[in-house]
């Protein structure tokens, strides 16, 4: 049975599950009634981060222009234009094994695309949630429901996986921003 996490809880990954090596993190979002001329894409990216919390070169951002990150360890399965259906809008698969031994930490951002262009905030979009599943089991671990806190952001940092004393963990962040997908990528060091 899943964990559901509140806004800067942590909670620990392979200490407690033996074994864990494959992970799946899913994102998802609905959008509110919305009646602008334009449709909402959100995109969810992962920033692999060193000790300072800064990517180590532009490829260490995973997303739908750059699927492969890390030397194949973290892999973005791909653009969800609509974010229709039920479920992970999208997914990043993490194999924890194969992650280099100068990554500290993986953020998850969920943006979107366009929004000053399109006039869309986080205030038009519920039931945004990350999840962490073990894929080899496909077992949900944790889940983290951002609520409604957002109302003129356009770009959230939902969460991040990071190493402690050898062990990986998650820790639900919640974090939101103006600005983007370019806020964030400023925010990680990654050049735009």
């Amino acid at each position: 049975m899943a964990v559901n996490l509140t806004k800067g809880q942590k909670m620990d990954l392979t200490k407690t599950n033996a074994g864990l090596n494959n992970i799946l993190i899913g994102l998802g979002w609905d959008v509110n009634k919305y009646d602008g001329e334009s449709d909402f894409d959100l995109d969810a990216s992962g920033f692999i981060l060193n000790a300072s919390g800064k990517v180590r070169s532009d490829s260490d951002m995973v997303f739908f222009n750059n699927t492969t990150g890390a030397n194949g360890a973290i892999i973005h399965t791909g653009d969800n234009r609509t974010g229709e259906g039920e479920g992970d809008d999208e997914q990043i698969k993490i194999d924890l094994g194969k992650i280099p031994s100068d990554v500290e930490k993986i953020a998850f951002s969920i943006t979107i695309h366009d929004a000053a262009a399109r006039n869309q905030n986080f205030g038009q979009v519920s039931n945004a949630f990350v999840r962490v599943v073990d894929d080899a089991k496909n077992e949900e671990l944790l889940r983290y429901d951002l609520g409604e806190d957002f109302s003129i952001e356009t770009a959230l940092i939902v969460g991040e996986i990071y190493k402690h004393n050898g062990e990986w963990k998650f820790a639900a962040i919640g974090s939101g921003y103006q600005g983007g997908l370019e806020a964030v990528c400023k925010a990680y060091g990654v050049n735009v």
